[in-house]
């Protein structure tokens, strides 16, 4: 029996996953950690371990929440499909129909299917800003709506990092009236009872993990301009971390929540829209954000990538055998995945970072042992 400190439980028939969890805390490659899973509704998985501060004094438990960063997109996704519908084009229609603003330098024509899918052309600033800008949403989504666009829009797909959370938090606003984070708590979180945050209130900091951040950069490929914009300036990011950091609305990057509720959420995407049963997004809407919208070599990530309307496709593998899985992975390793074929969604997260963009050995090894017990 391990000496970890290991809690919660597996349903009977998904023993390995516990042991590929704990597998994962050998060799000094986590500090806490924990991983999710619901099929068919039920919540067949929920580990918890090793320790949420770097000191080893407070342990990672079933309260613990931590920042997901890039495995929030597909959940702010999830907020506008269950608005699209509002829209008669839905994702066909152009950004600036709804943000006037975002219509210049031939931008005009860019649709929100196109913009949610990272074919927009705004990966970052190319030119020096103040990378406080990040921490002021509606600015820096009117600096961003005021870009020049780094390629023609919809001739190609490159990754947006942390400009994408600005795009569609402005676009949210605009066409509900409440920001992104609201619509979430108040339609999907709230109600469901689930403990996720995108825009985290100072009363639940102290449960936040502490994160240790990886000691080498990701490789990053053959580095071009946008590449440098998304990711290499001085001014690519804010300081993340900090209290102004939890609690603004970063709907690309900020998102907080324990391993369950980020399964919870994505159990959406495995059940077609449907949480706890209820049919939270319409079918025509989650049919539309589901389909393929761009695939092949990713113009920031040294990738062939593949997404539907802001969550990606499982063409690279790593998220289980189903091509149609909807997925993503966030900096440092965390990783959730929706399988509408099993009904079946899981969620890793953790506080240890390593420097891999895709595949985690760690969240790898888990999505493996889970789906070999089905």
């Amino acid at each position: 029996m391990t000496a970890l400190p290991i809690s919660g439980h597996v349903a009977a028939g998904f023993e390995p996953v516990r042991d590929a969890f704990e597998a994962n805390f050998a060799g000094d490659k986590e500090l806490g950690a924990g991983f999710a899973a619901y099929l068919d509704g039920e919540c067949v998985i929920d580990l918890h371990g090793g320790w949420a501060d770097r000191a080893k004094s407070k342990l990672w438990d079933g309260h613990t929440i931590a920042p997901i960063y890039s495995t929030t997109k597909p959940i702010a996704a999830l907020v506008l499909a269950s608005m699209i519908g509002q829209l008669p084009a839905g994702y066909e229609t152009p950004v600036a129909d709804v943000w006037s603003d975002f219509g210049v330098h031939g931008k005009a024509a860019i649709t929100i299917g196109e913009m949610v899918s990272h074919q927009a052309g705004l990966p970052g600033f190319v030119n020096p800003v103040d990378p406080a800008i990040w921490l002021d949403p509606p600015a820096c989504a009117a600096a961003l709506a005021a870009l020049e666009p780094m390629w023609v829009p919809g001739s190609a797909h490159g990754y947006h990092p942390l400009s994408w959370g600005y795009l569609i938090g402005e676009l949210v606003a605009r066409i509900d009236g409440r920001t992104l984070g609201t619509v979430l708590r108040e339609d999907f979180s709230e109600p469901a009872s689930i403990d996720f945050h995108i825009g985290t209130p100072s009363e639940h900091h102290p449960r936040i993990a502490d994160i240790m951040r990886p000691r080498a950069l990701p490789d990053l490929g053959e580095i071009n301009d946008a590449t440098r914009a998304a990711f290499l300036t001085k001014w690519a990011a804010p300081n993340r971390g900090g209290a102004v950091w939890r609690e603004i609305e970063i709907p690309s990057a900020n998102g907080h929540g324990s391993a369950k509720a980020v399964a919870q959420l994505y159990g959406i995407l495995a059940h077609a829209g449907r949480l706890e049963g209820k049919q939270i997004i319409a079918q025509t809407s989650y049919d539309a954000m589901a389909e393929s919208r761009t695939k092949g070599q990713d113009l920031v990530l040294p990738f062939v990538t593949e997404f539907a309307a802001g969550m990606m496709r499982n063409n690279l593998g790593i998220y289980g055998p189903n091509p149609d899985t909807l997925c993503h992975s966030g900096w440092g390793g965390s990783l959730a995945l929706g399988d509408p074929d099993r009904h079946l969604s899981a969620a890793y997260v953790m506080n240890r970072q390593s420097n891999s963009l895709q595949g985690d050995p760690r969240a790898t090894r888990l999505v493996q042992a889970l789906y070999g017990c089905l």
